[in-house]
């Protein structure tokens, strides 16, 4: 039942959860003990947080589930993780995570936290047959995620710090969207939001996300450059702007559908992730 309650809790898409490490990263403060641990917690609690989140999708959408080409291997639709169990772990995870995001010491770790919590519950039973409103809605977790980060260690976030983050979010779920619908097609009853949304429509809000996320990128590096010796900053614009083409690539080949799972394989994405990490790592600490 161990196995295949860890593999409920979709540790892979942990991967999400990075993003909390964004804003103490920009601000340099992830070399300070104190404030790495608080990240790290931060991190945790939000793992925790949505792989209950996951459980109770999961339940909600049992029977869809068992007609998806891959979501029914799934432990709760494949049969071998029983509802009881995961009904008490989807309960468990998400105190766990209050829990943790306490532990940060700060009561906005704790509020982020909730209110990621109720929205993405609101997603699972509600939202995500509305359309337009399940994109910002999922797109909202992320922009979370940073916020969760800069609010465990205190730190500020530039406004076009949650531009960038707002507009690469939605470039992130549109593009799962628009993935799913070439993997199972209109009308296939997996996700009834898909059957509104049509390829076309989905590569306008691409353009627009993709436009929105390297503007607001760019702006915020230029901005953050300022009184700097070295072009650091600016550079990192560079492996952003071949991240993202990257993905927007593997979108149009039809791969997509689970971007975690793409994160992790893709050469050149990870390549672009380095080169960025190294980077902004060298604009941060020695500027």
């Amino acid at each position: 039942m161990i196995g295949p309650l860890i593999k409920e809790m979709r540790p892979k898409q942990w991967l999400k959860n990075v993003l909390v490490f964004a804003a103490p990263g920009a601000a340099g403060v992830l070399d300070e003990p104190s404030d790495l641990v608080a990240t790290v917690l931060a991190f945790v609690a939000f793992c925790f947080a949505a792989s209950g989140i996951y459980i109770w999708n999961d339940l909600n959408d049992i029977e869809a589930d068992r007609v998806h080409p891959t979501k029914r291997h799934r432990p709760i639709p494949a049969g071998t993780l029983s509802i009881p169990v995961a009904r008490a772990a989807g309960v468990v995870l998400p105190i766990a995570a209050l829990a943790v995001a306490a532990a940060t010491g700060r009561w906005e770790t704790v509020a982020i936290v909730a209110v990621y919590i109720a929205i993405t519950l609101c997603y699972t039973f509600w939202l995500k047959e509305v359309e337009i409103i399940d994109l910002l809605a999922v797109a909202s977790g992320f922009v979370l995620r940073a916020a969760g980060g800069a609010v465990a260690v205190d730190v500020p976030m530039s406004r076009w710090f949650i531009l960038c983050v707002t507009f690469g979010s939605l470039f992130i779920v549109v593009g799962k969207r628009y993935a799913e619908l070439q993997e199972v097609g209109i009308g296939a009853g997996t996700r009834s939001t898909l059957d509104v949304y049509t390829p076309g429509f989905l590569r306008m809000l691409l353009s627009v996300s993709l436009g929105g996320a390297l503007i607001s990128y760019c702006v915020w590096a230029f901005e953050t450059a300022v009184g700097t010796d070295f072009p650091f900053y600016e550079l990192s614009v560079v492996p952003m702007i071949a991240a993202l083409f990257r993905y927007l690539l593997v979108l149009e080949r039809g791969q997509g559908s689970a971007p975690e799972e793409v994160f992790a394989s893709d050469r050149v994405l990870q390549l672009a992730g380095v080169a960025w990490i190294i980077i902004y790592g060298v604009a941060v600490y020695t500027a």
